[in-house]
């Protein structure tokens, strides 16, 4: 009689004794598991398995969909490697590049000699992806020796992943199967390609958009929303790229170990300081026109080295900034706003006095002397304690903010009076053509590091957290990122070489027995495909330093 174990199902709160070396799609029967959509994996003991995986312990299963962060990855996975097949098959000699996320989509790039994408093209292209998802292939997961595994890539022309399979160091490598072709994702797929029937493909610029699920609606793609000047910032992104000559992290561990890192992070802050020192330039040639400049992004963007750098550029340029804080225009807690849960909600445009801030601004604006309102965070109230602005005709306003692209925030202002900036990280190094690392896993890593050492926050803290973070993004800066007159991109092409040794120590204190530690082991093994740096070649003035320590500004 064949051994039993306890499983655990989260999913219906109960708990039975399953046959040894059950795989996990026949526990999901056994415990009569129904989703609204399709099960695509499971967390078991807090980590992500396929349902291929076979229990030999007792263990707590929670079965996942497309509705959770780690469902939607193994989805956008497998859509990635049936664009890839059928890409591969319609044009044999081109090479596809799954480069970053713009337009609630993925922008994609082919390749070829003396070849332009057409409509036409993208057109064959959707319909043959269509035509690999109604064949319901599966994703077969491979593990061979990664010597066999670098030949057969090498056979197939994946070289982008070889290096890094040699860095890892490992006996053994894995890959996906899919109809005759192979292909290396960091991370699960879905059990099969029927499973990707929701999806589009569009033109988008010199490329292509993959278009997704909703994530809270997964019947439905999410809408394709133009953001030109986004795209111009990527583009910029990826001139960067090219003069450092490192389109993957391959490229930046190979730089490592040539000893041109010290060339490699000069080069990399001396772009962030010229683009910076441009952004300064727009503002000085509306012939002192501008008198505020607002400044927003989303958490962990490096907000505010960059605008102390902005404000040292402005000097330069003859101009005198001074700072006006948002904080201080809250209104006291019994009027703040509350949210679905009925929970006060701190990050509605409505939680700030904004009648009360555009009169202070018009004031400002006509020269006239302010006492600025202060806040207090312990009693949730206003008060004054004399603080004096005057703004002469040379000085300008700094004022940074989540709010401060919403047009609401400064309806009073006239609008050739402002210049609005968005920062963000808003790109990072591939980890080769066909795995992009998220600008969001980018932000969260340097949240992680910053709370750890300046808040006293726990890794497991910080990511738990980071959901209700990104749903304030979504809902109060996101849909404002084209009201900007520029952008700029924080993103180091270095920096997660930089922070890997920081941020591994800290999300190793995640404990297996915490919902946490499934992110924290994601994070992780992603860091192994990166070989270290040591910080000391970055200047003190580096957005880095904000949440590494050794800034010359204080904050």
């Amino acid at each position: 009689m064949k051994k039993t174990l306890a499983v655990n199902c989260v999913n219906t709160g109960s708990t039975k004794l399953i046959p040894n070396g059950t795989p996990l799609n026949k526990v999901v029967e056994e415990f009569g598991v129904k989703m609204k959509n399709p099960i695509l994996g499971a967390l078991v003991n807090n980590v992500m398995e396929e349902l291929t995986f076979e229990v030999f312990h007792p263990i707590s299963v929670q079965f996942i969909d497309i509705t959770h962060p780690d469902g939607m990855r193994m989805y956008v996975r497998g859509l990635s490697f049936v664009l890839y097949k059928a890409v591969h098959e319609l044009f044999p000699d081109a090479q596809l590049r799954i480069d970053h996320s713009i337009s609630k989509g993925i922008y994609c790039k082919i390749t070829a000699p003396n070849y332009d994408l057409t409509e036409q093209d993208v057109a064959a292209i959707k319909q043959r992806m269509q035509e690999i998802v109604e064949a319901d292939l599966p994703f077969i997961r491979m593990e061979e020796e990664t010597e066999e595994v670098i030949r057969k890539f090498e056979l197939h022309g994946l070289t982008d992943k070889i290096s890094l399979m040699k860095h890892r160091g490992r006996n053994f490598s894995s890959y996906y199967k899919l109809d005759g072709h192979i292909n290396a994702f960091y991370g699960y797929l879905v059990p099969s390609s029927g499973m990707l029937k929701v999806f589009d493909l569009n033109k988008y610029f010199n490329g292509l958009l993959l278009q997704v699920p909703q994530a809270h609606n997964p019947k439905k793609v999410e809408p394709l929303v133009i953001q030109n000047k986004l795209f111009e910032i990527f583009q910029e992104f990826s001139q960067w790229i090219k003069i450092l000559e490192v389109p993957n992290i391959s490229d930046l561990n190979n730089s490592c170990s040539n000893g041109k890192s010290e060339v490699f992070i000069k080069v990399a802050e001396a772009l962030h300081e010229k683009k910076i020192g441009q952004i300064a330039d727009d503002i000085r040639s509306r012939n002192s026109q501008v008198k505020i400049i607002l400044i927003s992004g989303p958490s962990s963007s490096g907000k505010t080295t960059f605008a102390k750098r902005l404000a040292i550029h402005l000097i330069v340029n003859g101009m005198k900034p001074l700072n006006l804080s948002l904080d201080n225009y809250f209104v006291d807690r019994d009027k703040t706003p509350l949210d679905e849960n009925g929970n006060h909600d701190f990050e509605a445009v409505e939680a700030l006095d904004i009648e009360l801030f555009n009169q202070n601004l018009l004031s400002l604006l006509n020269g006239e002397k302010v006492e600025i309102p202060k806040f207090s965070f312990e009693t949730g109230t206003r008060f004054y304690n004399g603080e004096i602005l005057h703004m002469q005709p040379e000085n300008v306003l700094i004022i940074e903010g989540i709010h401060g692209l919403n047009p609401q925030l400064t309806s009073s202002i006239p609008p050739e009076a402002k210049f609005k900036i968005y920062v963000s990280a808003l790109a990072a190094l591939n980890i080769d053509n066909h795995n992009r690392v998220s600008t969001t896993d980018n932000r969260l890593i340097r949240r992680i590091v910053r709370d750890y050492r300046y808040r006293k926050y726990s890794a497991r803290e910080t990511i738990s957290r980071w959901p209700s973070v990104r749903q304030g993004e979504e809902k109060h800066i996101f849909p404002f990122q084209e009201e900007a007159d520029t952008m700029f991109n924080s993103a180091l092409l270095y920096e997660l070489a930089v922070l890997k040794p920081f941020a591994e120590p800290i999300l190793l204190e995640v404990q297996p027995n915490q919902p946490e530690y499934s992110e924290a082991t994601r994070l992780l093994g992603f860091f192994r495909y990166l070989k270290p740096l040591k910080p000391t070649e970055i200047p003190p003035t580096s957005i880095l330093r904000e949440f590494l320590g050794g800034s010359s500004f204080s904050y």
